[in-house]
């Protein structure tokens, strides 16, 4: 947990500082700070999830390093908001587990699904409307004239349309 929680924490930038070996001044040389403490004042752990969206990065690295301190103890005598806390930080839903779809988004989706499948049902009707009348070939009458002329030409003499045993519907495919 120690370890999620280290490497989820965002390291406090250094400040470089270039100095000369051979400087007098010993205040030159080394700030009088660590450079890694942080100035911000405890975060209560109560309903850290309420507050988190809300903390800059100090606040949130100073909340892990609270964290971290109250995790040392013995489990059993954290308090309920501190074991809360613990969990948030270390599995909430902020960061990289952020939930990509918001509440809504059901709705917004099932809308936009069906106006593009009306604007589909749309254009298919106006193209049906527009469309040129089917040709004459595709009649039933023209399918068993097409039957009565494989017949009379013996067309597939073994299998097809013109054996003794044939009992398929032969070229007519309307009902």
């Amino acid at each position: 947990m120690q370890a999620a929680l280290r490497l989820a924490r965002q390291r406090a930038p250094l400040r470089a500082v270039r100095r000369l070996a051979t400087t007098a001044n010993p205040s030159a040389v080394a700030p009088s700070t660590p450079l890694t403490a942080s100035k911000v004042t405890p975060i209560s752990l109560a309903n850290v999830e309420a507050q988190w969206s809300k903390l800059s990065s100090e606040e949130k690295l100073s909340v892990h390093e609270q964290l971290e301190e109250v995790q040392k103890r013995d489990w059993k005598t954290l308090t309920l908001d501190e074991k809360k806390a613990a969990y948030y930080v270390a599995f909430g839903p902020h960061g990289p587990r952020t939930p990509i779809s918001q509440p809504g988004d059901a709705l917004k989706i099932f809308f936009w699904t069906m106006t593009l499948v009306a604007a589909g049902g749309c254009l298919f009707a106006t193209a049906r409307y527009f469309a040129p009348p089917p040709p004459k070939t595709i009649s039933k009458e023209w399918e068993e004239a097409t039957n009565a002329r494989a017949l009379e030409m013996k067309l597939n003499p073994i299998t097809g349309i013109s054996s003794e045993d044939y009992k398929g519907k032969g070229y007519v495919t309307h009902k």
